[in-house]
């Protein structure tokens, strides 16, 4: 399932980061890929632990829990703090599937499962050229690039590539989240049930028996495929 979210950060938030990330210390973007990973990845990060770090990563923790389209599309029990990097001229990342098992920075060597990878976009597309991120799934090859302050979410099962930059710079935040349902068939059709009770409420309002019916299918759903 890919799911393409708009304005997750709003366009003063998006500025601020802009602001903060050009003041930092980047470094190559290796020191956070797998041995397979390194040997395709060219481009630069921020520090992990780094003060700047750890500060845009609460904000875009604070931009995805009112972010109600994520919570139901990814179904987080546990989000990995969020990376920030940086494709210049030249730089590119080949196809990769992302590592399946990752430690949480401060916890002391705790691990979780990657089930959902996401991107969110820093720089506008008029601002570079190339750069895309290619993701290939059942249904394909999508090539996503979105305006800054726009989000992509799609399973990190997915083999996925970032395309050359060939003029500009393309900046973004990038993280993964352990899902409460680690099967991403079983996610999808919780999302669309989701979608489908909205709608319906919007039409019906909630106390009709149809919707009161769809929210307890929902649940009980949840219930059966859930891992807490």
């Amino acid at each position: 399932m890919l799911i393409e979210i708009p304005d997750v950060l709003t366009p003063e938030e998006v500025a601020h980061f802009r602001s903060v990330l050009e003041a930092s210390k980047w470094v190559d973007g290796k020191v956070t890929a797998g041995d397979q990973a390194a040997k395709a990845k060219n481009n630069l990060q921020i520090p992990v632990d780094s003060q700047e770090a750890l500060d845009l990563g609460e904000l875009v923790m604070q931009a995805l829990g009112r972010n109600a389209t994520y919570n139901s599309a990814a179904l987080p029990l546990r989000v990995l703090p969020p990376m920030f990097n940086r494709y210049d001229v030249g730089m590119t990342f080949g196809a990769h599937v992302d590592n399946s098992i990752r430690t949480v920075p401060g916890t002391g060597g705790m691990r979780m499962r990657a089930d959902v990878s996401t991107t969110i976009f820093l720089t506008d597309p008029d601002d570079y050229e190339g750069g895309e991120l290619v993701i290939e799934d059942t249904f394909g090859t999508h090539a996503v690039k979105l305006p800054a302050g726009h989000m992509v979410v799609y399973p990190s099962s997915s083999l996925h590539r970032v395309m050359p930059v060939t003029r500009g710079s393309r900046w973004g935040c990038f993280f993964w989240a352990q899902s409460m349902v680690r099967d991403d068939g079983q996610r999808a059709m919780l999302y669309d049930l989701d979608v489908a009770i909205i709608q319906t409420r919007q039409q019906l309002g909630d106390d009709n028996p149809a919707v009161l019916g769809l929210v307890n299918h929902y649940h009980n759903l949840l219930r059966r495929w859930a891992e807490l």
